[in-house]
């Protein structure tokens, strides 16, 4: 039975385009709605909402104090769980078992918006939960990237995907593992940051490719060629191309967190950005490879911009994977149960080194489930790591500076020397992102984080992962209040120690 607008939209359009599916959708939305409730309440009750004055645990869950006098009353809620379900959150006594129809009900400043991106998060769980699973080792590598229902495992609005219909999540997400023809924009005039192929070309005219979405919705009023066909990737909107290279297209509409489109700056900073890295990751003795920008394109504005950069995939030797480390919870249950921490402990340890020492020398990764990629040996040890997706990275010009690298060319929104803003963004993404869906639980995640940082070189960034509440973005405040970045501060579950 479908409860709301968005489930009984898709319900609809599945019935005209993808009838056999229908049954198996309606069969997913009982689940998708406890996933996403989950989720939900993990933000309720460990982010600084102002409108929630008290949280007190009580014996079967934690009771929420409203500031106008009600009460919200759900199951305990630990933060760094994955794959938790909540069949219903009481609200002054009514039980809620929807998130939308939760936050409807509760009334708060920017609750509306976020009730209607819950309401898309929970009917495109569902109908990406209808994906015919894929084979348990992948032919090509790009379908490590679409073997994921869920989306982001803490996020509320982990598969809010406002203004696709159903037809659209079947051809261009990756979990349905379509095949996907771009559009090419021809933009004379185009801003180009380095060498744009010549198949992207038209004489002097630059070719943009342009998602089908982005053609359909945005761009509807523009001349647009045939372009060439790609694999949706973990972040949709980023595509493997033929050529072995991939591409990063402008998607404007809200997927989890953010409009993915792609802004003038992105585009002037693209290939800059990516040499300081390169010369920057090249002291941490080839445990990080870099996913080279190679070369970016717009139109001036952002809803027609393309990137090209190189394939993470190409860094893996002979008889090696790069595996995406959203991906790596499911590769490593694969393998023998009495292995599985020792290969996750190795995985942090080498992760958590790479992101501090990168740190220490001036550059602060989004080192998240997305982003990462760990390349892993023929019996499936982690070995490296790859990064990619250069857009959010943040640059210390003082940490490089004391280091012996040139102040880098680049202004604006990169640049950040403040150590809190700093960390923040390394740990809050590698832990969020990457340690604690591996971690599963807190008790397993400060096991996890000590053993990782377990002979690490001593310093001011380690010592704050020690005795510092661990920072991770405040998700729903951040949906609710619609001002971009916003932090919690979490209990730090690792035990006390000196370095």
């Amino acid at each position: 039975m479908c409860d709301t607008p968005a489930e009984r939209e898709l319900a609809e359009e599945l019935d005209r385009v993808r009838p056999e599916s229908a049954s198996a959708y309606l069969a997913a939305l009982p689940g998708a709605r406890a996933a996403v409730l989950a989720r939900l309440w993990r933000g309720l009750v460990h982010e600084p909402l102002p409108w929630i004055t008290t949280r007190s645990p009580t014996r079967d869950g934690v009771t929420l104090g409203l500031v106008d006098g009600r009460r919200l009353h759900g199951p305990p809620s630990d933060p760094w769980a994955t794959g938790t379900a909540v069949a219903a959150v009481e609200l002054d006594g009514v039980p809620y078992g929807h998130p939308a129809r939760l936050m409807t009900a509760l009334g708060v400043p920017g609750g509306g918006r976020l009730a209607a991106e819950l309401d898309h998060s929970v009917a495109s769980m569902a109908l990406s939960r209808t994906a015919r699973r894929p084979a348990s080792v992948p032919s090509v590598p790009w379908e490590w990237e679409q073997r994921s229902p869920d989306g982001h495992p803490y996020h509320p609005g982990c598969r809010s995907r406002p203004g696709f219909s159903a037809a659209e999540q079947l051809a261009y997400a990756p979990e349905h593992r379509p095949v996907v023809g771009l559009r090419l924009a021809p933009v004379p005039g185009a801003t180009v940051r380095g060498p744009w192929p010549a198949e992207l070309r038209d004489g002097a005219t630059v070719l943009i490719p342009v998602h089908p979405w982005q053609a359909e919705h945005v761009l509807g009023d523009r001349t647009l060629l045939p372009g060439p066909r790609a694999h949706p990737l973990l972040s949709l909107r980023t595509l493997a191309l033929d050529t072995g290279q991939h591409v990063k297209t402008a998607l404007s509409t809200r997927l989890t967190s953010a409009v993915r489109d792609i802004s003038a700056y992105g585009v002037d900073h693209a290939l800059t950005t990516s040499d300081v890295l390169e010369r920057v990751a090249d002291r941490l003795d080839g445990r990080l490879h870099i996913a080279r920008t190679l070369t970016a394109a717009g139109a001036g504005t952002p809803d027609l911009a393309a990137i090209l950069r190189e394939s993470p995939y190409g860094y893996a030797g002979t008889g090696e994977q790069v595996i995406p480390v959203a991906e790596l919870p499911g590769y490593f249950a694969s393998h023998k149960p009495r292995e599985r921490p020792e290969r996750i402990t190795a995985f942090a340890r080498l992760a958590l080194g790479v992101c501090l020492d990168l740190l220490r020398l001036g550059v602060a990764l989004e080192a998240h489930g997305q982003n990462l990629l760990a390349v892993v040996d023929a019996d499936g040890w982690p070995l490296r790591l790859v990064y990619r997706d250069l857009a959010d990275i943040r640059i210390s010009p003082a940490r490089l500076t004391r280091h012996g690298f040139p102040a880098p060319p680049l202004t604006g929104r990169l640049l950040n020397d403040d150590p809190t803003a700093l960390r923040r963004k390394v740990l809050g993404c590698l832990i969020t992102g990457a340690l604690g869906p591996l971690a599963g639980n807190t008790a397993a995640l400060g096991a996890l984080l000590e053993a990782a940082a377990q002979g690490l070189p001593p310093g001011p960034d380690l010592r704050a992962l020690r005795t510092e509440e661990l920072p991770v973005k405040a998700l729903t405040l951040m949906r609710l209040s619609a001002e971009g970045e916003q932090w919690a501060l979490l209990p730090n579950p690792m035990a006390e120690g000196k370095e």
